[in-house]
């Protein structure tokens, strides 16, 4: 194990190992301390920095933070690895690397070069890098990173600022769930997904879900996807039911441990995508797969030790959950930001430092990420924080967000964005809603020039008599 070394005013830190070094270097934040794994002060922290600065990225890629032969999350990342890619960044400290990063993002080729790196990168890398970058650095580099996916609307297009209309409802009711899809289609959302968290896995009710979405998507013939949160075993096995499933669902982690806390193996996940791309149901684009993750996950399944039992940082596994992501070339994937509480991100500052992060490093990584701008009602937050979160995403191009009726979830239980806040954000950054779900806006009736939606809607009844009747 690799002792590292760092003097900073008349003091010499040392840092037992690459997890050490990584988790000391992580700017501050209650999972960490929690843990036991973080910095004891900003001395420490900013030493941890600087050595971690000179840390070739050869050295991330061999000593990854969680070992190879304990860990299928590890395997299936270093076996994808790709060695061509990475060869001319082989020989950069992780210092050089967050010096080339913003070179690039300025550059007029920057998508084209971002891509490139990606297949090269390792989870591990990309977390080094962010933990020396600013807020600024990490908003630069994500918008200048480009990732496109598709299955009926199109999401990561520059310009666009998508939702997930997320109308979840405490007993499942239909015609509750009804009323929060009609509030949203008439406020412009819902053109990444459709999507409920259902109150209950159970089968009968999440297929009952998955008829009515597909049901209310037809009959108005809405470019978008839909989308019932359940476990990935209950998803394929209503797949082979016949259900109209466009999307496969499932949470992640970054361990092998912490998948299992999900019920998770990574089988599964290939043999549902396969299972829903059969099924031929995408209009532009076959990406059927939608992940959510957040920072915490592994350490509140206990399932966060890595090399020599040391504990891994939080962001550092958060990243390695982007690391399988990729595997399964998703249509979506966000991390929950301020849902796990307070224990792992205390308050407003730590939540947006944490977004931007997993933002930022899940493009890097080729992912095509979003962000559940949210908290809950214990941690020491609230909705000024959420918005400038908002923004800070929005103005960094970001793919799409969560909006909920009245920015509050009452089945979940915690805070998120209203569909008027990513209204104003999009009137506020000149932004516009996916080209497809736009041109279907316009076309009912909804959609202004601007991109926006109409204070006066000549499709609004209609939507209500439908979706009243169910």
């Amino acid at each position: 194990m690799t002792v590292y070394r760092q003097s900073l005013g008349g003091h010499t830190y040392q840092f037992d190992g690459v997890v050490e070094l990584l988790a000391r270097a992580t700017p501050q934040r209650s999972g960490d301390q929690l843990a036991g794994c973080a910095a004891t002060s900003d001395a420490e922290r900013a030493a941890a920095q600087w050595a971690l600065a000179e840390v070739e990225l050869a050295t991330l890629l061999e000593h990854p933070v969680v070992p190879y032969d304990t860990d299928d999350v590890t395997r299936l990342i270093l076996d994808r690895h790709d060695a061509a890619a990475f060869a001319p960044l082989a020989a950069w400290t992780v210092g050089e690397f967050r010096d080339r990063l913003l070179a690039i993002a300025t550059s007029p080729t920057a998508a084209v070069e971002l891509t490139a790196l990606a297949p090269g990168l390792t989870p591990e890398m990309v977390a080094a890098v962010s933990k020396l970058m600013r807020n600024a650095d990490l908003m630069t580099v994500a918008k200048a990173a480009r990732v496109s996916t598709a299955f009926r609307s199109t999401i990561g297009v520059p310009g666009r600022l998508a939702t997930r209309l997320q109308p979840n409802h405490p007993t499942d009711d239909a015609r509750g769930v009804a009323a929060a899809v009609l509030d949203g289609l008439l406020l412009g959302s819902g053109d990444a997904v459709i999507g409920i968290n259902p109150a209950t896995d159970s089968p009968a009710t999440v297929a009952e879900l998955l008829h009515l979405l597909d049901d209310i998507r037809a009959h108005f013939e809405i470019p978008t996807q839909t989308c019932v949160l359940t476990h990935v075993t209950t998803t394929l096995d209503l797949i082979g039911r016949g259900a109209p499933v466009d999307l496969v669902f499932q949470s992640i982690a970054g361990t092998q441990g912490g998948n299992e806390s999900f019920g998770v193996e990574l089988g599964m996940l290939a043999d549902a995508r396969a299972a829903a791309l059969e099924l031929g149901r995408g209009t532009v684009g076959d990406n059927v797969m939608y992940f959510e993750t957040g920072q915490g996950s592994a350490l509140s399944a206990g399932a966060h030790l890595g090399t020599d039992g040391k504990p891994v940082d939080q962001q550092t596994l958060e990243v390695r959950a982007y690391g399988l992501a990729r595997e399964f070339a998703p249509l979506l994937v966000n991390t929950v930001v301020g849902f796990i509480g307070p224990e792992y991100l205390y308050d407003g500052k730590q939540i947006v430092r944490a977004g931007l992060e997993d933002y930022c490093c899940g493009k890097l990584l080729g992912l095509p990420m979003g962000v559940d701008v949210c908290y809950t009602n214990h941690a020491e937050a609230d909705q000024d924080d959420m918005d400038n979160l908002l923004v800070l995403l929005a103005a960094a191009g970001v793919g799409f967000v969560i909006a909920v009726p009245g920015a509050d979830d009452v089945m979940l239980g915690y805070q998120s964005l209203s569909f008027h806040d990513v209204l104003a954000a999009r009137a506020m950054l000149g932004l516009r809603p996916a080209p497809e779900f736009e041109t279907w806006l316009a076309a009912v009736g909804l959609g202004d020039e601007r991109g926006g939606v109409r204070s006066v809607d000549p499709a609004g009844s209609a939507l209500r008599q439908v979706l009243g009747a169910r």
